[in-house]
């Protein structure tokens, strides 16, 4: 229930984020994942009866083998609900129908609606649903594998959506931009590892498929693609994601610099201080005058990180570090907003950048 609730409000951050980045505007069928909406400028392309808008990223993937390597990943069994979202013409729907027991479609293009419906009518099958919407709006079903085209938008709500999901699934084989996909398998002591990383292998695992190429699609955009498949953890990390996500922004908030001198500046201590005597008064305790600044060093050379940077240091090095802290009643967010929903937005901004 915990887990849910943090997830949950992961997302709706994500989503107002998403609100003020991009219009109400088609969206899923978007791979060419880098662009933003240009304004005043409308380029379509025209494939048969069908025209497509690069202006809102409608790239249709035609790769066959590509499409053959999402099946393959996705090790679909014939008892299994395929949830698909964005299926666009159909060229990945034509392919799932025939080995999964349903198939459920997501796609906010009535266009796209009408094409994938008569396609798989046309080709015999009777077990796709298609329902017309947007996948961030909607409550999803009941799923035992996902498979999802996501522009750069909405690739962290959709995410962390797909990990608030309340019932259990297989896994999800998503398409990502080539930079979004890159930063979410990044490892330690690797550039582009940071809390988008870091929070996501919390809830699941994460692993390459294959890169796509931008003339896998059509029409073909300006950037490359990359899928990756994820599958739940059967039992996340058990940390009390408040204080984890806290202490992890402010490690990651420069990556170059040693944790010693990211948590000994003024305006950390100042924060560890205030919540050290609100920790204090909610267990009843008299608060002990602490040299919180050399506290923090001291904690900080017992796990051996005084002179490490973040992004060397693994996720269990970190939880070590977290308890550490903690056993001491060193706290990164206050204690106070504990009780029931009281988290504050400042700590689920979804750019994920840092």
């Amino acid at each position: 229930m915990f887990r849910n609730l943090i997830l949950n409000k992961l997302v709706t951050m994500a989503m107002r984020k998403e609100r003020k980045t991009i219009r109400s505007e088609p969206y899923y069928n978007h791979e060419d994942h880098g662009l933003a909406p240009r304004k005043k400028q409308r380029r379509t392309i025209v494939t048969g009866n069908m025209t497509f808008e690069k202006k809102i990223g409608q790239h249709m993937l035609k790769n066959p083998g590509i499409l053959d390597k999402i099946v393959q990943a996705a090790q679909i069994r014939s008892s299994d609900t395929v949830l698909e979202i964005g299926p666009g013409t159909g060229n990945l729907t034509i392919r799932l129908v025939p080995l999964a027991r349903q198939v459920i479609s997501l796609e906010i293009d009535s266009r796209m609606v009408s094409e994938v419906k008569r396609r798989c009518l046309q080709m015999g099958f009777q077990n796709l649903t298609v329902i017309e919407g947007n996948a961030l709006r909607i409550d999803l079903p009941r799923f035992d594998v996902c498979t999802a085209n996501l522009p750069y938008q909405i690739s962290s709500p959709f995410v962390f959506k797909l990990m608030a999901h309340p019932h259990p699934y297989r896994c999800a084989i998503l398409m990502f931009q080539k930079e979004f996909a890159e930063r979410l398998l990044a490892n330690v002591n690797e550039d582009k590892y940071g809390r988008l990383a870091i929070n996501t292998r919390l809830f699941c695992t994460v692993s390459r498929v294959c890169k796509v190429s931008p003339g896998s699609f059509n029409p073909p955009p300006n950037v490359e693609s990359m899928i990756v498949k994820i599958v739940p953890r059967p039992e996340p990390l058990v940390v009390d994601f408040h204080e984890w996500d806290a202490m992890i922004r402010i490690c990651f908030s420069r990556k170059r610099r040693t944790l010693r001198s990211l948590l000994k500046t003024s305006s950390v201590i100042s924060i560890l201080e205030t919540n050290y005597k609100t920790w204090c008064s909610l267990n009843s305790k008299i608060p002990e005058p602490v040299a919180m600044r050399e506290l923090v060093l001291n904690i900080l050379d017992s796990t051996g990180l005084t002179e490490r940077r973040a992004i060397t240091v693994s996720i269990a090095e970190f939880f070590q570090l977290l308890l550490a802290f903690n056993k001491r009643g060193i706290h990164f967010c206050t204690l106070a907003l504990s009780k029931s929903d009281g988290i504050p937005e400042k700590l689920f901004q979804m750019d994920m950048d840092d």
